[in-house]
This record gives C-alpha cells, structure tokens and sequence, in this order.
C-alpha cells in the first residue's frame, strides 16, 4: 500500500529532538518521494537580508525580508517558495507536486531565482528565500517520525511565509487542540523550571 505523500506538510520537531540544527523547528515538507524527502526549515531567520544575497529579489520578499536556513544540506545553495496569484502562474514559478487541492496551502510553489525578478515579483503573492535545505534518504524521515521525532501535521501558507518565525512552533501546535496544544507551552529549557 502507498504511503500518503508528506509533500506540502509541516514536520514540527518534538521536545525529544535536541539536535541543534532542529531542534525546536517547524519543517515545511517540498518533496516527497521513494527516493527520500527535502524540506525547509520555516522559523529559522538568519537577519542577512535578502537583497544582500539576491539583490534583485529582496524587493519582493516578504517580511521578514531577511535570508532563512532552510536547513544542515546545501547552505550554500538557494531555494525559494512563493505564492502566485490566482490569475496566472508566472514564468519560473513551479506548484509543488502531490499537493492536495484543499491543502489550505493556496497556490505555494517553487520559485526560480535565476528568473526574472521584475517579470516574476510583481506576480508573486509572498516570497521567502531559504539557504540550503532539510534533506532525508529513502526510509530516513518514516524512521525518524517512527520514533517520535517529529510530528506530522497540516501547513497553511500563512506557516511558510510567517511573519513571526520565533513564533511559529508553539503556533502551530497550539491550533492542533488536545495535546499538542498543551505541549505548546514546553519550555525551551525545562531544567529551569
């Protein structure tokens, strides 16, 4: 039986995860294959602002306009997500494959850097730029979530292009209701509680 697509869903890391480059972090899920999964991370900002490293983007980016780690892989590559507008998709704009339409995720796809920005930025909804990515081998996140890593749950575009990214992972698991939203309130270092 085929295992439900992750693409265009949050990975919200649990208490459990200390690693330092997720701990506390809120992963938005881009692809998903037998291959292995990619994502980035959306609440990690690094104050570089955008135009800084894109000049030609920063005028689109959202707020914050700065640069995000996206994740440990290719920190020295780009990756750019994006809204585009109900009207028509713009030329270098790419929706993420596998997405349900009812995600709640709106028109969130891939945006080409390497595109015209002046072309492309007006057509754009939101824009974050990410340095480098998430990224697991086949097996490797199934594994991970298995032992309780990670939580699985839905993403809206409001998660991916937050303007409160300190903010996001108590948010996110707040509106779950139940649990999760009593594990909102877990302190960041519960040694000093």
């Amino acid at each position: 039986m085929d295992q439900p697509t992750l693409t265009g869903r949050l990975l919200v890391a649990a208490p459990i995860l200390q690693e330092d480059s997720f701990r506390r972090s809120v992963v938005f899920v881009v692809d998903d294959t037998d291959d292995g999964a990619l994502g980035v991370i959306l609440n990690r900002p690094l104050g570089m602002p955008v135009n800084e490293v894109v000049a030609e983007w920063g005028a689109y980016a959202s707020e914050p306009a700065v640069m995000f780690s996206g994740g440990p892989v290719g920190s020295g590559s780009g990756l750019a997500l994006g809204i585009a507008s109900p009207d028509a998709a713009p030329r270098g704009w790419a929706p993420l494959e596998g997405l349900e339409p009812d995600a709640g995720l709106g028109r969130v796809g891939m945006v080409d850097l390497d595109g015209p920005a002046l072309e492309m930025g007006g057509a754009l909804g939101a824009l974050r730029v990410f340095a480098g990515y998430a990224g697991w081998s086949a097996g490797q996140l199934s594994g991970e979530i298995d032992e309780g890593a990670w939580y699985v749950l839905p993403a809206l575009a409001q998660d991916v292009f937050t303007t409160e990214p300190d903010r996001l992972w108590s948010r996110v698991l707040r509106r779950q209701g139940g649990d999760l939203a009593l594990l909102s309130t877990y302190p960041d270092d519960p040694t000093l509680n």
